[in-house]
């Protein structure tokens, strides 16, 4: 007996905007909630009583809970509707943060990060499928480039505002935002998102199938390195900025904001270039983000070219998410779910990677700015791995 879907409710173009925003009112307290933590990491020190080393493990334990849940939840849930699994995803979200609210000390604290963590790629790669679904072919680029504005606009502007709330009516009250956010992300999607089907011949199997596809791991490998050279810098930024450019640490914010904007740009900017030439922008993008961290060893001596080029930065690894995302999607066959998902677990394996390694040559003495030598040097590879994908992808070209 063959199985077929039930069909999918394509809204007129009003509603799937409205459905779309819904999507990227998620990401966006997603996004507060991931970031916030480092921001206000001195607070939840003094909070729970520990060092703030100590409290920049609830940092790990939120990425090990992207890394653990986006292939575990892609490759069980992807049969579910998709409306209710992301209404599940953000039920799962939820219960993490308000644990995160209530938690009395670092234990319960690490677990709740890790709990908040878990539904984080699964909740980006369900809501880039539905958005995806909402338009015209295309179109697509745009529209999952449009979820993952919320992204952009949560280190633009929902971090910033969360972190100045933690700090002057304690930390607890950033996450009780996120919690609200929440709220009305669920809500939103409850009233304007359609009934969009799970695929109904899923299973864990299959799911777990399209890791057995070259393309998928190859992708995978780029966002591991490629953009681990992004995080080298990233995570240094503000000793940069004040050991390196001799600026006074209030000049920090101004360069996240720098990067906030290149982030927005960046993220409009990806979903027109992938809809165009997806490959092609993966490409230039990589190599574009090589070039651009290999300038900072420049920049970052003048606090006017830190600034143009953490903008630029951002603006070419903002495009890089966004054709990752959509080219997983598109290498992942059947198990797209899987493929859409999993990028959010390589991204963050690539934030601890970029992190350790720019900490290894500074402790090695070879002082900050060696960072973006990493960062280069995770470029480079990560277009080796393109390069392996680019000749792969021209015989099965040749072969269909």
């Amino acid at each position: 007996m063959t199985v077929t879907a039930p069909p999918v409710v394509v809204p007129d173009t009003r509603r799937a905007v409205l459905a779309i925003v819904a999507l990227g009112l998620g990401a966006f307290g997603i996004g507060v909630s991931e970031f916030v933590t480092m921001g206000l990491l001195p607070e939840i020190a003094r909070g729970v009583g520990v060092s703030i080393p100590s409290a920049g493990h609830l940092v790990s334990a939120y990425a090990l809970g992207v890394v653990v849940g986006a292939p575990v939840i892609a490759a069980t849930a992807a049969r579910l509707p998709r409306k209710g699994l992301l209404l599940g995803l953000l039920g799962a979200f939820l219960a993490g943060t308000v644990l995160t609210v209530a938690a009395p000390g670092q234990g319960t604290l690490l677990l709740a990060r890790f709990v908040a963590g878990l539904p984080h790629g699964a909740y980006f790669g369900v809501a880039s499928l539905v958005a995806a679904s909402l338009v015209r072919t295309e179109l697509k680029g745009r529209a999952v480039s449009s979820v993952m504005l919320g992204l952009a606009a949560a280190n633009l502007v929902g971090v910033p505002a969360a972190t100045w709330l933690g700090q002057h009516l304690g930390w607890r009250s950033a996450f009780v935002s996120v919690v609200v956010v929440a709220l009305l992300t669920a809500v939103a999607v409850l009233v304007l998102v359609p009934r969009t089907p799970g695929n109904p011949t899923a299973t864990i199997s299959s799911e777990l199938g399209a890791l057995r596809r070259p393309q998928v791991w190859l992708t995978l490998g780029v966002a591991v390195v490629g953009f681990g050279g992004v995080f080298a810098l990233y995570a240094y930024i503000a000793p940069i900025t004040t050991e390196v450019t001799g600026m006074p640490a209030g000049f920090v914010p101004v360069v996240l904001l720098a990067f906030g904007i290149g982030g927005v740009v960046g993220t409009v900017l990806g979903g027109k270039l992938a809809d165009v030439a997806l490959f092609r922008s993966l490409v230039g993008a990589m190599v574009g983000t090589g070039v651009l961290l290999g300038s900072v060893l420049v920049a970052a001596r003048h606090p006017v070219s830190l600034l143009v080029v953490a903008f630029l930065v951002s603006v070419v690894t903002s495009v890089l998410v966004v054709t990752l995302q959509l080219r997983l999607m598109e290498v992942a066959g059947d198990a797209e779910l899987l493929g859409a998902a999993a990028n959010h677990s390589a991204l963050n394996a690539a934030n601890g990677l970029g992190a350790y390694l720019g900490g290894v040559v500074i402790a090695a003495g070879w002082g900050y700015p060696a960072t973006s030598v990493v960062g280069v040097g995770l470029a480079v590879l990560g277009l080796v791995v393109l390069a392996c994908s680019a000749v792969l992808r021209r015989r099965e070209l040749r072969t269909a």
